[in-house]
């Protein structure tokens, strides 16, 4: 059966009368609403948006600006979080059977351009969209309240960006069945690298001239997390729940993500003086940086709980300096193999891209010792793989510069 929505009743303070209210006709005549009046309904009233039930982790978004430009297009609204979450909105009118198989695949070439972006890529554009020099981003956020560092926010959409860590909410006054089936369907592929929430805005017209919102979320996906689709084949770092419900977890026991990679990074030792110390946090990886232009290129050290494996490799961001550089390094890979030793091999993950990676499975990590075997094998290896693979990466990217 299809989903069916009664008009809200409006009741007058003294309870004698109540009268049906009249539904805008978007795109139409008389009170009707165009796309663009949804945008601008957006931008000024971002509340009206239900995020809360689609994924906590994106609440509270800054509206930054309508009809941001990409490669790939327009997006029609364009937020971000204080932490650095952005947030893209598609605002469609559902009146044609084509638009509505469109623009899924529409708003995942948005976040798709996007995640080739850095933070310095995204200031450009806002800045041009909105005639603002500086950094209006960051001035936005600031001015809506949030009292944020540069630096924090600057590397925290950068890395969001990069990991393809986007809300993406398609907006309509009455989205039909077909859509939600689409939802469905992407849902259950591991190939979406964000949360996506198809939203209803159904709007009234009341009796005084004003307008009543009745926004509802009528499909989701599960959060996923892009690192999910950058592990190898049979190697899966994210648990069950998705990244939203593990970063509400207040858990801090030596199990939680948080209470192992504190336990990794505490003792962690790095023989060469120039490498920094990843940050510990709530996810199931941990990613260690190399000295490559925008931090395109990275050596992932993972965990996986449920079959307590613990592993490392080196992944990059294609079609940047630090995809050319690691594939200059897998020109040496017999070498590499050597002075690396134990069971690294190279791979190729679902993105077609080849990965050097080890791994290592023990006992149930409840064993305080198995817990302590991962770990002191995880801080090895991950020095193991900063002496061999960063000097490597630093010539390759000075041989890039000077190609």
């Amino acid at each position: 059966m299809s989903r069916q929505h009664a008009k809200p009743i409006l009741v007058a303070a003294d309870g004698a009368s109540a009268s049906s209210l009249v539904s805008l006709q978007l795109g139409g005549s008389g009170h009707g609403f165009s796309e663009a009046d949804i945008q601008n309904l957006i931008q000024s009233h971002p509340t009206c948006l239900p995020i809360n039930e689609i994924d906590p982790l994106f609440c509270d978004p800054v509206p930054i600006c309508i009809e941001l430009n990409t490669n790939a297009g327009p997006i029609d609204n364009f937020m971000v979080t204080a932490s650095g979450l952005p947030v893209l909105v598609e605002c469609k009118l559902w009146k044609n059977p084509e638009s509505r198989r469109e623009v899924v695949g529409q708003i995942l070439d948005y976040a798709k351009e996007l995640s080739r972006w850095s933070s310095a890529d995204l200031q450009r554009e806002v800045s041009r969209r909105l005639g603002r020099s500086g950094n209006p981003l960051l001035e936005l956020v600031r001015e809506a309240g949030h009292d944020v560092d540069e630096t924090t926010f600057n590397d925290n959409l950068t890395f969001n960006l990069r990991r393809g860590r986007f809300l993406l909410l398609i907006v309509g006054d009455g989205i039909r069945e077909g859509v939600e089936a689409i939802a469905e369907y992407l849902q259950a592929h591991a190939g979406l690298h964000f949360t996506l929430g198809l939203v209803e805005i159904p709007v009234f017209f009341l009796p005084d001239g004003n307008k009543l919102l009745a926004p509802r979320v009528l499909a989701k996906t599960v959060s996923i997390s892009r690192i999910v689709v950058e592990v190898p084949q049979g190697f899966q770092v994210v648990e069950a729940g998705g990244e939203a419900a593990q970063l509400l977890d207040e858990d801090t026991g030596p199990l939680s993500r948080i209470g192992f990679w504190k336990d990794f990074v505490g003792a962690l030792v790095f023989d060469d003086p120039e490498q920094p110390k990843p940050k510990p946090g709530h996810r199931g990886a941990l990613d260690v940086t190399l000295p490559v232009p925008g931090g395109t290129a990275w050596i992932t050290a993972a965990r996986h709980l449920a079959t307590c494996k613990v592993g490392l490799y080196l992944s990059y961001t294609r079609g940047t300096t630090g995809e050319r550089a690691v594939l200059r390094l897998v020109e040496d890979w017999q070498d590499i193999r050597d002075e690396l030793g134990g069971t690294v091999h190279l791979v190729k993950d679902k993105l077609d891209r080849q990965l050097i990676r080890d791994e290592l499975e023990t006992g149930n990590w409840n064993i305080e010792a198995e817990r302590q075997k991962a770990l002191v094998w995880l801080r090895a290896r991950t020095n193991d793989f900063v002496n061999v693979i960063r000097p490597r990466i630093r010539s390759a990217v000075a041989d890039l510069n000077q190609d």
